[in-house]
């Protein structure tokens, strides 16, 4: 891969910012669809590729402003429905960071679950009531991260695909 021609160094940046959107998905602190959709847009407005790339662009906008309005809107009704408040989320979120940087890796999914528990515990008052609850958080978890997974892998096969017609 020869870096000094400029398509070829654009579309090495587009595929960098969506490899490290995608490992934004499992890692805090990184807007992983607005990376994906950034890298996208680079290799649109500076890439060869004709009318496609706009194309391409187009969807990955659609899968970008999708996934992050169903990531938010389809786990959050479910969360209403069986009674977990969005404190308890919040506080998994801080302890699921904090854990990540004390326990590298594994500390984000067991610091957002013992984070869920101690909320439910303190709003229940009950250490066997907040036991539901904390499922229930982490099925939510689960199922965002999936949206956003889903719509982040669109977005890069959509990419590949217009790198290929080009």
């Amino acid at each position: 891969m020869d870096l000094t021609e400029t398509h070829t160094l654009v579309n090495f940046l587009a595929g960098l910012c969506i490899v490290v959107g995608l490992a934004g998905i499992v890692l805090p602190g990184l807007p992983a669809l607005p990376l994906c959709w950034l890298g996208v847009l680079v290799w649109a407005v500076f890439g060869a590729g004709g009318w496609g790339r706009w194309l391409v662009l187009g969807v990955a906008t659609v899968l970008a402003v999708g996934g992050t309005v169903v990531k938010f809107a389809w786990p959050g009704r479910a969360l209403k429905r069986t009674g977990v408040p969005t404190l308890s989320m919040v506080a998994g979120g801080v302890l699921g960071i904090v854990g990540f940087f004390v326990v590298p890796v594994i500390g984000l999914p067991l610091g957002f679950v013992l984070g869920v528990w101690l909320a439910e515990w303190a709003r229940l008052g009950d250490s066997r009531l907040a036991w539901p609850s904390t499922k229930h958080a982490v099925k939510a978890a689960g199922l965002a991260i999936l949206i956003e997974l889903g719509a982040g892998l669109g977005i890069a096969v959509a990419w590949m695909f217009g790198l290929a017609l080009a």
